[in-house]
């Protein structure tokens, strides 16, 4: 009885636990979704008279505003970049909008493409004769650039101004590997010399081919750059370089005395500013006066497919942003067999990745392309798989900033035999059926057999890319070469050698393709199409290549949360460091992507 009575007890205490357990998973989907779906559907507004359009430079900016469970992932401060040009552009025309402020902070969200974007945009709207007033506790490098268009730029008077040029910084990880006594095996093709990511687990500072190739393209942004803010500003390039050179516009008074803001003051100065010197009643953030613009009723459409992340194999779950390959394929294929569809812009921001991604993209495109005009529309980052994607549109646009090329390819293979037996004692014995059976194993070191096929296989594919490149650029192959071996180029510098065709943002491209359709009036058609919550959850149930189908979706949601909130409490360089090798031990076959470099903003 005593035995009965226990084991009952047993069976009752597990039925409990788990009760109590599904009851919570159930309160916890029910409020994501809730919570999810309510941030998606955003607050309705009314513009009215006598408004100040906000655009807030400190937050991060995405090519889309993130929707579903990317506001769940803590994404929800993201604001769509193209959202807050399409506000701009409609604001000039809206006679409740009386003028932008532009508020900057010491967080930089602002890449130098995404800056490019939006400073197009306040030029624009700079000619419908409205003001343009910036504020910043502090700003960034990138930030000041872009408020250098504004008509009174303010600081507060402790604050900062970022202006000292631009530094790149490539971290190297061979003597961390060293330490753990793991060596890593890196094939690229011979003449690939600038294709430098490989590097950074294989040396412990820069090749010469690579600060060559890095001294050149943040030369040249930072000559554009200087060069827009002599212009915007009033002050000769020389002034602009001495000041970066000696700091002397960092602090707010050297950069009252200099020139190179208007005004000391507070936030409250300025709303007064504002209300009393422009007539400003209200403030309304640009991203919630977008989501109030008429939809466009036009039949014919104009398909804007975004690409933006690492290129990755696979379908996404809406927890990341990343171009996964069978995503985009999608996208493009439905977008070529849509009648509605006259013309497709391919937004990208990627600095590239998987090859077989690619590859299967850029079929994609080449299967679009015959039905209709391809236009390719380049953000902050077009290169390696990010550029093979390009290369054969109908057009390529990209921005001044944008940095793209490096067209080349690598792989690696750790051996982690030394780390097992010299760190870990565990030792590795071997049985195999043929010679090379175990020879492209991490275990040990790869055999002459594995070293000559991967090194075939990366020179063959540099040819596949190169080919690719000439054909859909129409260069001679031997050109294409000579411009290629991964070497990284800027926008401005692409369009002087013949990899891009004119310099500009999203409009523009949009504007391209719509003539080269011959469409007068369109709308912009969005794609990958966005789920729903509930249909991302349920990607997430292992019922398509999922890997761990035992966990719940729920589950993979939390652990997806809780990994992203790990990442974000890291300071640098401690988190570039987890993301670089998040993407290393992520990554499998060929890779061709850009290096981990950090630009200073």
């Amino acid at each position: 009885m005593t035995f009965g009575r226990t084991m009952w007890a047993v069976v009752c205490a597990l039925l409990i636990v788990g009760v109590v357990i599904f009851i919570f998973n159930l309160i916890f989907l029910v409020g994501m979704v809730s919570g999810i779906s309510s941030a998606g559907k955003g607050e309705t507004v009314a513009v009215r008279n006598n408004t100040f359009l906000t655009v807030d430079l400190a937050k991060p900016f995405n090519e889309r505003s993130p929707n579903g469970l990317m506001t769940f992932m803590g994404e929800s401060q993201s604001q769509g970049l193209c959202d807050v040009v399409n506000a701009i552009t409609a604001a000039a025309d809206d006679s409740h909008v009386k003028g932008i402020l532009l508020r900057n902070g010491a967080v930089a969200g602002l890449s130098w493409g995404s800056a490019e974007e939006l400073r197009e945009a306040l030029l624009r709207f700079h000619e419908s004769g409205k003001p343009i007033v910036a504020y910043g506790d502090s700003y960034s490098q990138s930030g000041y650039y872009l408020s250098s268009v504004a008509d009174r730029i303010c600081v507060h008077p402790s604050g900062m101004i970022d202006l000292r040029g631009i530094g790149s910084q490539v971290m190297y990880y061979k003597d961390l590997l060293d330490k753990l006594d793991v060596k890593m095996q890196l094939f690229r093709p011979e003449s690939c010399s600038y294709k430098s990511a490989g590097e950074v687990y294989t040396m412990n500072h820069m090749s010469e081919a690579n600060r060559e190739q890095i001294k050149v393209y943040i030369n040249s942004i930072w000559d554009h750059v200087a060069h827009g803010l002599s212009q915007s500003r009033h002050l000769s390039v020389a002034d602009i370089n001495r000041l970066a050179d000696n700091l002397q516009a960092c602090l707010p008074q050297d950069a009252l005395s200099a020139g190179v803001v208007d005004t000391l003051c507070f936030e409250a100065d300025v709303k007064r500013l504002l209300r009393d010197q422009y007539g400003a009643k209200h403030l309304l953030s640009a991203s919630k006066y977008f989501k109030q613009l008429p939809a466009s009723q036009a039949k014919e459409a104009v398909a804007v497919v975004y690409a933006e992340g690492n290129v990755l194999d696979g379908s996404g779950n809406g927890m990341e942003t990343a171009v996964y390959g069978r995503d985009i394929v999608h996208a493009l294929d439905a977008a070529a067999k849509d009648d509605n569809v006259k013309a497709i812009v391919m937004r990208v921001n990627s600095p590239g990745g998987a090859v077989t991604a690619s590859e299967s993209m850029t079929a994609a495109v080449l299967r679009a392309k015959e039905k209709k005009p391809v236009v390719v529309s380049m953000s902050d980052l077009a290169a390696s798989a990010g550029y093979e994607i390009s290369c054969n549109a109908t057009c390529i646009v990209a921005q001044p900033t944008t940095i793209t090329g490096s067209i080349g390819v690598f792989a690696t293979l750790p051996n982690v035999g030394g780390l097992l037996k010299h760190k870990l004692g565990l030792a590795v014995d071997t049985a195999q059926t043929n010679r090379n059976s175990t020879g492209l194993s991490v275990l040990q070191p790869l055999s002459p057999a594995a070293m000559a096929m991967l090194t075939r296989n990366v020179e063959d594919f540099y040819v596949t890319f190169v080919d690719r490149v000439a054909t859909g650029r129409g260069l001679r192959h031997s050109y294409v070469d000579s411009i290629a071996r991964g070497r990284v180029w800027t926008g401005r510098d692409a369009l002087q050698n013949g990899l891009v065709d004119t310099l500009g943002g999203l409009q523009l491209a949009i504007r391209i393709a719509a003539d080269a359709a011959g469409l007068d009036e369109y709308r912009v058609a969005e794609y990958p199409k966005e789920k729903d919550t509930w249909s991302q959850l349920m990607s997430l149930t292992g019922k398509e290549d999922d890997e761990d189908s035992r966990l719940s979706a729920v589950d993979k949601v939390k652990l997806a949360w809780q990994a992203r909130q790990r990442r974000a409490a890291l300071p640098e360089p401690l988190g570039r460091v987890e993301r670089e090798l998040l993407n290393f031990c992520n990554a499998e076959g060929l890779q061709a992507r850009l290096p981990y470099v950090v630009i200073s903003e």
